[in-house]
């Protein structure tokens, strides 16, 4: 009986540690080696669904990013490359091949990357808010109210038209639900009159139109057209999720009172408490970022569950956010990139997917692609032309509108989607309408940059200021002053600089001021008396008379900012404004300037870097500007937030980006322009001395005495300033030398320049352009004979002689005239006089050697130096390029004369 009971019990033990060694498979855990114990990652797992997604994701991105590439080129937007991407992946072309859309795109899948993509909506649609500024339509509520709405209603009727066709041809196809047709022509009329706000800012920024009356018109109806279409859209939802019209009716005043109350409650004890934590004044916190986020979901939240899309409570959530003190611009930096790199790829990329180029696949159907197009841009076109018309524009600035208006973008493939998602459109139809809008995004650039191109925006800024005649062109006054193609040859000899045009950038301010008070001087100080003084007010007008001085120059500062990719960089154009009045670099130039005695403005732009050259250009044209100072980078990087190091500043005229920027810049300048490089100019920088070697000393804030170290620098005693102007000849010397004159009208200021004769054999051949002589009584007129002049050296040597014996007794005092023969060598004996001349007062506020570019004389400069020609050499010249490389402690300043630009 024992050993009964004993061999039972070891044949249940025996089989409960088989069964526990060897379970089922249904309940073995999840093997944790992944591929290492033969695990396949494309297998969906629902327990497990983030290693597809991130496999679905990568290719997207990857997919869109590679498409994006070559559309760049032709200034198309993103949104084009990822809608193509997307149906790339989907069942039109990749999805042909044998187990790609079950393996990367299983429908179990699909779920996942939904919920995503419209979380991703979502925060798009709250950026498009944030980006929608209602000032914009309050400012310019008439001419947007007129385009706006016949940029509306022509297409809105149209499309209900066109809707009849489409609902009686396409209503019973699969993935539709029964509707009637007053719903579908309204979402069919939407459809048609929609615009799309963000492309549309990307498109106006990029093609320099957003401060241009056909700019503020074309944003300014835009944003109402937003406005107007999302709630006709919400409108239609709404219906379509009603299931009668008295529902439909209470979703209807709940949207409209839920509106009133997020303008009216939310937002002022938003604003509120934004102002109490300083995320206003100060940027939002990482709080005030949490906030703002909880409200755009919850208002999603709200809307998603009265029956309206959850896009609509963000949208209304972005648009009651302040735009004061750049505070929407703010957030939108916070979380623009997730969104536009990452989560509305993956929803324009879903939208591909459900897109089947393949449906299009008889003649009707084909017959309605080319209708709704044609009708989606006609109805645009038309109605936003006619009504730019009756607000007084020319026909051709009218066209550009209509072209404009008629983007359908991003926009249009979310409102396409909300379509298909409510069963309201086919997935046939669905194609129809993204084909027609990928049509009309990708033709509003090209064909607004053919209607309205830069030279026409001249013409037509000149014709409205009444400067040229329309129909020839010519200018309506004869006096030489208006136009600079008829200046005497007088006149450029002796013209002063009288406006001045200088690209602001924050690394090179403090030289700049430093420059920029040599030209304007010390104001006169006029004498004051205490208003309870007794004085006439004769006595104090008569004072003022006598005090008054020269006429200052003008100064106009221009600081510009990359546009980038980002939302952010767009919604900052939009507030140009803002950003010129606020700008702290432009305020310390506009205080410094008028302090010393100059007459400043200045203004902030944003645009691509590689239009920066064409921004100056543009600009200096407008203003007529006499000189275009440009500054040479501190680092040689074209941004201004790099770090400067010492090792970048001594490769400084290595970088070939800031090369080609300078260089663009003086082959199309239209006036003199000069290039300063700055070395220690007004003391801008100090220099480390008394350095022991050993470890570093740690610095506490809480302790006054770790900053000894640092003790405060002395005031500069010897505030003079030295110039050295070489003199060889051409109009880049003789601008040079004119310069240095009226810089040394300073008091501080003294000049040595020095003419290096050297025999005409040395330059061979000389390409200046022969200019009309002096006409007399001082007026300047073009000529078509040609005068005898006398040889370039012989007429230099004149010039020189005469400023020399014609300038002031007081300048004479500081400026001395030296003639010397260079005929062995004039680089050398350049570079020797100047070793002599500068950096012989190591306290004073710095020495300035100022020269011409002389780019047609480069290759005589470099066969006497035997060696190559470097690259930077096409901005500074060769001499410039040797005297900036050497160890001389002076700041350079190379100069070219109008008449020299575009020389190689």
């Amino acid at each position: 009986m024992a050993s009964i009971f004993t061999t039972t019990i070891h044949d249940t033990i025996t089989k409960t540690v088989a069964a526990t060694a060897s379970p089922s498979s249904s309940d073995r855990a999840t093997p944790q080696g992944g591929i290492l114990e033969h695990g396949d990652p494309t297998k969906y797992d629902p327990k497990n669904p983030l290693i597809l997604f991130i496999i679905q994701a990568g290719i997207i991105i990857v997919f869109c990013r590679l498409l994006h590439w070559p559309l760049a080129k032709i200034r198309q937007p993103r949104v084009i490359a990822e809608v193509i991407g997307g149906i790339l992946l989907g069942p039109s072309v990749m999805g042909r091949i044998p187990g790609f859309t079950s393996t990367i795109f299983p429908q179990a899948a699909m779920p996942n990357l939904s919920l995503v993509a419209n979380l991703g909506l979502i925060l798009f649609l709250f950026l498009v808010g944030l980006e929608v500024d209602l000032r914009f339509l309050v400012s310019n509520w008439k001419v947007a109210a007129s385009v706006g709405l016949a940029g509306m209603i022509l297409p809105f009727g149209l499309g209900c038209a066109i809707a009849w066709g489409l609902y009686n041809e396409f209503r019973n196809e699969p993935g539709t639900v029964p509707i009637n047709f007053g719903t579908y022509m309204l979402f069919i009329g939407v459809a048609m009159a929609i615009t799309a706000f963000p492309v549309l800012c990307r498109i106006l920024t990029e093609l320099k139109l957003l401060l241009t009356p056909v700019g503020v018109i074309v944003l300014s109806a835009g944003v109402g057209n937003d406005v107007v279409g999302w709630i006709l859209l919400a409108l239609c939802v709404a219906l379509v999720n009603a299931n009668d019209g008295i529902s439909a009716l209470y979703v209807l005043l709940t949207s409209v009172g839920y509106i009133l109350f997020m303008v009216y409650a939310v937002r002022p004890i938003f604003i509120r408490v934004l102002h109490r934590n300083r995320a206003i004044q100060d940027g939002p916190s990482q709080s005030m970022i949490a906030l703002t986020l909880l409200i755009v979901l919850t208002s999603s939240f709200f809307t998603g569950v009265i029956g309206i899309h959850a896009i609509f409570g963000a949208f209304v959530a972005g648009l009651i956010c302040p735009h004061e003190g750049g505070f929407a611009i703010k957030v939108t930096e916070k979380i623009e990139d997730l969104v536009s790199t990452i989560l509305l790829p993956l929803y324009f990329a879903y939208s591909g997917l459900g897109t089947n180029i393949g449906l299009l696949d008889s003649g009707i159907v084909w017959g309605y692609v080319l209708a709704v197009t044609a009708v989606a841009f006609s109805a645009k076109f038309i109605g936003a032309s006619l009504a730019a018309r009756t607000s007084g524009m020319v026909w051709r600035e009218c066209f550009t509108i209509g072209s404009l208006m008629s983007c359908k973008g991003l926009v249009e493939l979310i409102v396409l989607n909300i379509g298909l998602q409510a069963k309201i459109l086919s997935t046939r139809t669905f194609t129809i309408f993204v084909v027609m809008a990928l049509v009309t995004t990708f033709a509003t650039t090209p064909l607004t940059a053919a209607l309205y191109p830069p030279w026409y925006q001249i013409k037509i800024e000149q014709w409205k200021r009444g400067e040229i005649d329309w129909d020839t062109g010519k200018p309506l006054s004869e006096d030489p002053s208006s136009t600079r193609d008829s200046v005497a040859y007088e006149k450029i000899e002796s013209a002063r600089v009288q406006k001045l045009l200088v690209y602001l950038r924050l690394d090179n301010m403090p030289t700049l001021l430093a420059f920029m008070s040599l030209l304007g001087g010390t104001p006169q100080s006029t004498p004051k008396l205490h208003p309870q003084q007794q004085a006439t007010r004769e006595d104090n007008e008569s004072i003022n008379e006598v005090s008054m001085t020269k006429r200052p120059i003008e100064a106009h500062g221009v600081r510009l900012l990359e546009l980038t990719d980002r939302d952010s960089s767009v919604m900052q154009v939009s507030e140009l404004d803002e950003y010129s009045h606020h700008d702290p670099l432009v305020n310390t130039f506009r205080t410094f300037g008028r302090l010393h005695n100059l007459a400043v403005s200045g203004e902030v732009t944003v645009l691509p870097e590689s239009s920066f050259s064409d921004a100056l250009v543009s600009r200096a044209s407008y203003l007529e500007s006499d000189l275009l100072l440009l500054p040479w980078t501190e680092t040689g990087s074209m941004s201004e937030t790099q770090n400067i190091s010492i090792d970048a500043m001594q490769h400084k005229l290595a970088n070939s980006a800031y090369i080609t920027f300078i260089s663009e810049a003086l082959k199309r300048a239209p006036c003199n322009a000069a290039v300063f490089l700055n070395k220690n100019f007004g003391g801008t920088s100090t220099t480390r001395t008394g350095d022991r070697p050993g470890l570093a000393r740690s610095r506490s804030v809480l302790s006054m005495s770790s900053e000894k170290q640092h003790a405060p620098q002395a005031p500069v005693a010897d505030q003079s300033h030295h110039i050295f102007c070489p003199f060889f000849g051409g109009p880049d010397d003789r601008l040079a030398l004119r310069l240095v004159l009226q810089m040394a009208e300073n008091p501080d200021v003294t000049a040595t320049i020095v003419h290096f004769e050297t025999h005409e054999s040395f330059f061979g051949s000389t390409d200046e352009i022969t200019e009309s002589p002096p006409i007399p009584g001082g007026l300047a007129r073009k000529l078509t004979v040609v005068v005898e002049q006398p040889p370039p050296a012989e007429r230099d040597t004149i010039f020189f002689a005469s400023l020399k014996n014609s300038i002031p007794a007081e300048l004479a005092a500081r400026v001395l005239f030296v003639t010397i023969n260079a005929d062995s060598g004039p680089v050398k004996a350049a570079h020797q006089r100047a070793g002599e001349e500068v950096g012989q007062a190591p306290r004073n506020a710095g020495d300035l050697i100022v020269l011409g570019r002389n780019s047609g004389r480069v290759a005589a400069f470099a066969k006497e130096s035997g060696r190559m020609t470097a690259e930077s050499e096409k901005c500074l010249g060769f001499l410039g390029q040797e005297l900036v490389q050497s160890n001389l402690r002076a700041s350079v300043i190379v100069v070219q004369a109008q008449e020299s630009a575009g020389r190689s």
